[in-house]
């Protein structure tokens, strides 16, 4: 799959999701997500990524790759939800290139927390 491509997906994701909570169709698991608020949004995006990590120590890759696109799919529910779109994350991303990490988080600050 091309690199563009694979941003193409999580944007058409993002779009299905604001759909979703706009148009707020009935039997929509993203509507019951939403109408939980962000408790019951984090409760899934954190249950999601115990499983990446869990997947990660114990299952095949495609176990791996299937907890990951559960936890982006929950993540991107959350930043619908936010009013945050991919392209603010992807800003992000692309403003950290060329930055180390360890510089990364010192620069942010000790008050804050990952």
């Amino acid at each position: 799959m091309a690199k563009d491509a694979s941003a193409e997906i999580l944007e058409r994701l993002y779009e299905v999701v604001v759909a979703r909570r706009d148009e707020r169709p009935a039997g929509s698991y993203v509507v019951q997500l939403l109408d939980g608020g962000w408790d019951a949004i984090g409760a899934k995006i954190c249950e999601e990524a115990e499983e990446v990590v869990e997947a990660g120590r114990n299952e095949p890759d495609e176990a791996v790759a299937h907890e990951a696109a559960d936890l982006l799919f929950h993540l991107w529910v959350g930043l619908a939800e936010r009013n945050v779109a991919p392209e603010a994350v992807f800003a992000e991303l692309g403003r950290r290139f060329g930055i180390g990490g360890l510089e990364e988080k010192a620069a942010r600050g000790a008050t804050q927390e990952d």
